[in-house]
């Protein structure tokens, strides 16, 4: 029996909150509708539209855009706003993302406000000391969140920019409740936080942190939203915004300059497409990991999932497919920076996958070098996704980070502002990452340069081109594997929605070579998994970083089905 003998063992990584634990002994089954600590993926229809962000209160927000004759760009910008304000270990105006967009009409954008590096970055500039790229002024990319919804808005919008703000500045000022996860995140936090006085003021007031139940007001940021409601996108870029987290980076080792404020702006990059069993499924291109959705879809389509369910085999060839995608992500970078286009096209193509797929083998799982990675790199930690489709069938597909937990631990005092460290997401020249694995040649550090990243916005049309599915999801490297598990748990498994969302995953990035299972997945599929040679362990999301994933399914009869992942204690909203 392979899993006769329990054994533990801890992986960590260089990080506190990173970690997981390699394990031979598999826990009892639950129901696959339930997760972690027993939370379900509660049910949210409607008729009309739908959000599904990672708060209750945030999906709430967005709906009512929709409700106001607001369309799914407006609802995605309040909703990212809202959440910004209350989830800030993971996203906020201080960090970036990407935006997928369906107009009502079937067309498609993509939109990139993804941070970039300042002008005075250099290729060498952690080699003497990594920790720099994560923590500190040094570690601060451009932010992009607000030009990036500026760009949709100027192109999209529906209703005035500043009603679009108006509910996140009231909840910055007038606060929200604490839930469990803020207090989990704040725990592991606390030896840092308890020592800054603008933390301290606002995450423990009492001297404390604050805990489940208690209120978070954030009284300078809502000053800060409340000035680009009324004076614009221009006002974070070029005025007094600007100044302060100009000089409060530079206060703490930084680079940034009012130059690269004003000089960032967010981009239209092309939208990639792959057809899988008669669905047709659009997703974001580099820097995204977009292409490795589209790459693992196309590896598995010809072993048709739906006819035999979620047999053993069809997740090991999953895994397989997996590993092959993650290899090849290890080529991806900026595109503008990088000379290998004709690479990242091939990397989506039939023809790619029927040259690998014979490399799946049915009974075994392979070493590394097998699967031909080129180079790793580094992964986003702390990201949200949120999901919303409008009554016209406009959609959005919206995944915004800060990077690692509070992103650089640096909140600038007059604007309330906490700032990514998304340099952390490029390679250096010598220095392996959190995993302890070479870096990237593609995504090394350089002036005005974006960080490659695992975010990964879907949306998918049935055979007929009607909306059919908006998913993403967040959870650094785990993002890829998350949006595919739902995809094919809905597509291929015909789950519903709901249960796509909630029910156990399984997570291979391929370095390291370990197979990643979260709670309540099936025993026997696992153990016959690990006579395959997989080597598995328990992600835990009480300790480190876990998927979350937003779904929204449009039914054929029109009806609408949303879902926000438990695993963050979501829920969406309907009308």
């Amino acid at each position: 029996m392979i899993f006769s003998n329990l054994a533990i063992i801890a992986y960590t990584t260089l990080l506190s909150f990173d970690f997981i634990q390699l394990v031979y002994s598999v826990p009892v089954t639950i129901s696959p509708s339930i997760v972690n600590d027993n939370l379900i993926s509660h049910k949210v229809s409607g008729e009309n539209g739908a959000v599904s962000v990672e708060n209750e209160q945030c999906s709430n927000i967005g709906l009512e855009i929709l409700k106001e004759g607001g369309n799914a760009v407006d609802s995605a910008i309040a909703s990212a706003l809202c959440i910004g304000v209350i989830n800030s270990f993971a996203t906020g105006i201080g960090g970036g993302g990407f935006m997928l967009i369906r107009t009502p009409s079937g067309e498609y954008d993509f939109i990139d406000f993804r941070e970039s590096s300042p002008a005075a970055s250099t290729e060498d500039m952690y080699t003497l000391n990594s920790t720099l790229s994560q923590v500190g002024g040094l570690s601060v990319s451009i932010p992009g969140e607000i030009r990036g919804y500026e760009l949709a808005h100027s192109k999209y919008g529906k209703l005035p920019w500043s009603r679009l703000f108006q509910d996140a500045i009231n909840i910055a000022r007038d606060g929200f409740i604490a839930n469990e996860l803020m207090h989990q995140r704040l725990l592991i936090s606390q030896d840092w936080m308890l020592d800054s006085p603008e933390w301290l003021e606002i995450y423990a007031p009492n001297g404390t942190i604050v805990k489940p139940g208690q209120i978070i007001k954030r009284p300078a940021l809502a000053k800060t939203l409340s000035t680009i409601a009324i004076e614009g996108a221009d006002a974070f870029y070029k005025g007094y915004i600007a100044e302060s987290l100009v000089n409060t980076t530079k206060a703490t080792g930084g680079i940034l300059t009012l130059d690269d404020f004003s000089n960032y702006s967010a981009i239209h990059r092309p939208v990639i497409s792959t057809n899988y069993h008669n669905h047709k499924v659009f997703t974001t291109s580099a820097p995204t990991s977009g292409p490795i959705i589209l790459n693992v879809l196309n590896l598995i389509e010809p072993f048709n999932f739906s006819k035999s369910g979620p047999t053993s085999l069809n997740y090991h060839r999953f895994i397989e497919a997996l590993k092959f995608g993650y290899a090849a992500r290890t080529e991806i970078g900026d595109p503008l920076f990088t000379d290998n286009q004709d690479r990242l096209d091939e990397f989506i193509t039939k023809e790619w996958a029927d040259s690998i797929r014979p490399q799946i083998t049915d009974d075994e799982t392979h070493i590394l070098s097998y699967y031909n990675p080129k180079y790793e790199d580094n992964d986003p930690h702390g990201t949200m996704h949120l999901s919303v489709l409008d009554k016209d069938n406009g959609a959005v597909a919206l995944t915004s980070t800060i990077n690692l937990l509070f992103g650089s631990r640096i909140m600038d005092r007059a604007t309330g502002i906490i700032l990514n460290d998304q340099q952390d997401d490029f390679s250096s020249p010598g220095v392996v990452n959190a995993f302890g694995f070479s870096p990237s040649r593609n995504n090394y550090v350089g002036p005005d340069k974006r960080p490659l990243s695992s975010i990964t916005p879907v949306i998918i049309e049935n055979e007929k081109g009607q909306l059919e599915m908006v998913v993403g999801g967040s959870g650094g490297s785990q993002i890829v594997s998350a949006t595919l598990n739902v995809i094919i748990n809905s597509l291929d498994f015909k789950q519903d929605i709901f249960e796509a969302v909630g029910a156990p995953r399984l997570h291979h990035q391929l370095m390291p070579n370990l197979l990643g299972t979260e709670i309540g997945f099936d025993i026997d599929i696992l153990e016959k998994l690990a006579e395959r040679g997989h080597k598995i362990y328990e992600i835990d999301s009480k300790v480190g970083i876990f998927s979350s994933v937003q779904g929204i399914f449009r039914h054929s009869n029109g009806t609408v089905d949303a879902a926000s992942d438990p695993r963050k204690f979501g829920l969406a909203a309907a009308y």
